[in-house]
């Protein structure tokens, strides 16, 4: 289905799909316990913020789209924006505090679980585990994320004055 639709993911954001697939595949497995209650009241408040970012992207990627199509630069069948243009900053700009919140959150997370990891009564191996899953998920995203910004600040010199 994603061929079919002019799959673009590219690069770290295939990984994280499936190194996210493994991060709820260890969170589910995680009994509950003390060390799962220290950790879940963290969880669910990041999980929520997560779902506030993901719509702000799914606002920011359809209104590019809408006005690509508006401008008939995109086909209506188009599914995302390949390319970037000097008006998308605004948005992105105002979307890319939020993201990296986001980011830093997750390294948060990875901390306090390393953190718990240490506690003399955690016996649960998922805890280290989700810790590094953590980890890797801050590292990937925040480094992408500082990359793809970089790219089009060099696109694009003119919007960033």
């Amino acid at each position: 289905i994603l061929m079919s639709n002019g799959f673009r993911i590219k690069g770290w954001w295939v990984s994280h799909h499936y190194v996210s697939t493994f991060l709820s595949g260890v969170m589910l497995t995680w009994p509950e316990g003390s060390m799962y209650q220290m950790f879940r009241s963290q969880f669910l408040a990041f999980s929520i913020y997560q779902s506030f970012v993901q719509f702000l992207q799914y606002y920011y990627q359809s209104g590019c789209l809408y006005r690509l199509r508006a401008l008939g630069e995109r086909n209506q069948l188009d599914l995302t924006v390949e390319g970037f243009q000097s008006w998308m900053w605004r948005g992105l700009t105002f979307l890319l505090p939020f993201l990296f919140f986001g980011h830093f959150w997750q390294l948060y997370n990875a901390l306090t679980l390393f953190r718990l990891a240490g506690h003399k009564d955690c016996k649960e191996w998922q805890v280290f585990m989700l810790a590094l899953t953590f980890l890797v998920l801050f590292l990937g995203n925040f480094l992408t994320t500082l990359k793809v910004v970089r790219q089009k600040v060099q696109e694009n010199p003119e919007k960033t004055r």
